[in-house]
């Protein structure tokens, strides 16, 4: 099965992130693939933690949902939406929020950001509990390929990657890492933790990150990747707008896993 994940290096405004978005999609589809991931806020990186509120949408309903599900379906593509800000029962707290979409359009998946972000070093100062409230579940979902084989799919945000315990939770075959790391993290941690987690699960890692200056004066680090469960980057992209693409190999998985059954022989 090939993948896409996408790099974007996102503005302020909604409507042109979607645009450009779109474009990026269609690359991957016109290119075969049949997952495509999005980078965290790929549908808008704001000037302030509280912009963020701005952009909330319910579940089902709004128009960042409505460009996921209706790319998905004229695109014939599994995609999987970075993230957006879905609206809780705070009016000043929202979720960040990964929704997965099948080629039908149907929203197949939900997952909520469980570790949310802090860093504070020098000027650059993080703390992603300001505006954000926690999720609490761990979510997985199962993904027919075109040739019939079924991929279990495990979701997780940008800073759930330090966390280890999530994915041996997960259980999956793919994981999957939509981000917007920062330089300073992502220069020093980002493509040992992405090949750590490949390499304990033994499986896939697909990260889809932002990459680049941003309008709002904030540099991401970039760096999107797919990783095989060897713990090999198959491909990958620095900075810049783009789509990183690779194929996910069952027999490869399979292989990994027979000659080195790590997984089976975990004590706790």
């Amino acid at each position: 099965m090939k993948i896409a994940a996408i790099q974007m290096v996102s503005g302020t405004r909604v409507q042109d992130n979607l645009a450009a978005a779109r474009q990026l999609l269609e690359q991957a589809a016109a290119q075969d693939a049949e997952l495509a991931v999005l980078p965290e806020y790929f549908c808008v990186m704001g000037v302030k933690d509280t912009d963020k509120l701005k952009v909330q949408e319910n579940l089902g309903a709004g128009l960042i949902q409505d460009f996921l599900s209706q790319s998905a379906r004229e695109l014939g593509l599994w995609i999987v939406g970075g993230t957006l800000p879905m609206a809780t029962s705070d009016p000043l707290r929202a979720r960040n929020c990964s929704l997965a979409y099948a080629p039908t359009g149907q929203c197949a998946a939900r997952y909520d950001k469980i570790h949310l972000f802090r860093f504070t070093q020098g000027q650059e100062d993080y703390d992603e509990r300001r505006v954000l409230e926690p999720g609490a579940q761990p979510v997985r979902f199962d993904l027919a390929s075109r040739d019939g084989h079924v991929y279990t799919v495990g979701m997780t945000i940008c800073y759930d990657l330090r966390f280890p315990e999530l994915y041996r939770a997960l259980k999956a075959d793919v994981l999957l890492v939509p981000s917007a790391f920062t330089y300073t993290t992502g220069q020093a941690h980002w493509e040992v933790l992405l090949r750590a987690r490949a390499i304990e699960n033994q499986a896939y890692v697909i990260a889809a990150a932002q990459g680049g200056t941003h309008e709002n004066g904030r540099r991401t680090w970039g760096h999107s990747m797919l990783v095989d469960p060897w713990g090999v980057v198959v491909a990958q992209q620095a900075e810049g707008a783009g789509v990183v693409l690779g194929d996910i190999l069952n027999a490869h998985t399979e292989g990994v896993r027979n000659r080195l059954p790590a997984l089976n022989h975990r004590f706790l």
